[in-house]
């Protein structure tokens, strides 16, 4: 069977995604499917193949891990919620504080004009940091190419960062989720039926709500007791590799110079706010003991269903992680804005362009 010249972009994509993740699962790596999926689809991408991973689809996987995300949720962490209290409050200052640096780090190091270096600076999600900094004047390629390739970095840093430090073993890697056909009809009714919880997360304007919503029903009928099921390890594995090679597609008909320039430039940055994580995480950790790795996951400049992803596949503190992510999410999208507009008014009445 030969497959239609539209439909190539995505076999090659879904292939490739497959056999990397395969790849790194037999040895044994950490986040291997997701990993594995972006490092193949990088390097294809880059090298000139046309690849692609269609939004639904997209979409689609990360619904299902929102609803595995949700599944952590279980009663006894409602009494947990104040031990958060204090590392929340802390996620507030260390944003204000990592945007603050790396906002200067990309004025002064990369030159890159205010609107495109504050919205690259700010460790929100990539869409919609992309489309409020667009509105200010930003460049939209440059804020995209940034965002794209700091969440790489963290996705490929942290877990092996946490193996050759000893914050993780290789021996405590989870089961993705239970085997296919192992649950009850009742459990797989409930779980499908979170899906809704996007199309209503939307129609609320809910940030990132493919992966919100799902996430808020299932911790609602796991908090109340309704069912203990989770997602089938497969369709966790195949969200991973989908993910993971839509990560990888986003380099698809970039200019290597540019990837380069940009890629430099992203390290740069990553690296700082990594310095900035690993030091509030520290000093969170110290006062609360809610765990070094968590709260470096739970601060971390990834994406929250890539960093719930390396929570789930190291066996960490998923609750704790994904919460953390969406209440930084919440911040950034209702607060970013705003603060960019006072900045820049700062920056008018000293005279500054």
């Amino acid at each position: 069977m030969t497959i239609g010249p539209g439909l190539r972009p995505f076999a090659l994509a879904l292939a490739l995604g497959t056999a990397g993740g395969a790849l790194f699962n037999y040895f044994h790596l950490p986040l291997a499917w997701m990993i594995g999926a972006m490092t193949a689809t990088t390097v294809a991408a880059m090298a000139g193949v046309a690849l692609h991973v269609p939004k639904p689809l997209r979409n689609a996987m990360i619904m299902i891990l929102g609803v595995m995300l949700g599944s952590g949720f279980t009663p006894d962490i409602l009494g947990r919620l104040g031990e958060w209290s204090l590392s929340l409050s802390a996620l507030a200052v260390y944003l204000v504080l990592a945007t603050t640096l790396g906002v200067q780090y990309l004025r002064r190091a990369a030159r890159l004009d205010p609107p495109t270096a504050f919205f690259t600076a700010t460790p929100g999600g990539l869409n919609e940091m992309v489309m409020v900094g667009t509105q200010m004047g930003g460049d939209s390629r440059t804020m995209a190419l940034s965002h794209a390739l700091r969440v790489m970095l963290v996705v490929l840093v942290i877990p092996f960062a946490f193996q050759a430090l000893g914050l993780y073993d290789t021996a405590r890697r989870g089961a993705l989720g239970p085997p296919l056909l192992s649950l009850a009809p009742l459990d797989v009714a409930l779980l499908s039926a979170c899906a809704l919880g996007y199309p209503l997360a939307k129609l609320l304007r809910i940030p990132a709500a493919q992966i919100v919503g799902p996430m808020l029903l299932s911790a609602a009928i796991h908090l109340a007791g309704l069912t203990e099921g989770k997602p089938p390890g497969v369709l966790v594995a195949a969200a991973q590799v989908v993910i993971g090679a839509s990560l990888g597609c986003r380099f698809t008909g970039l200019n290597i110079r540019r990837i380069g320039r940009d890629g430099l430039m992203a390290l740069g940055l990553t690296g700082l706010m990594l310095l900035v994580t690993t030091v509030a995480a520290w000093m969170v950790d110290e006062t609360t003991g809610l765990g070094l790795a968590a709260l470096i996951l739970a601060f971390a400049p990834g994406g929250l269903a890539e960093m719930t992803l390396v929570a789930l596949a190291l066996n960490i503190d998923v609750a704790l992680v994904a919460t953390h992510h969406m209440v930084r999410i919440i911040l950034i999208v209702t607060l970013a804005p705003g603060f960019y507009l006072l900045w820049r008014k700062w920056r008018s009445r000293r005279g500054k362009t």
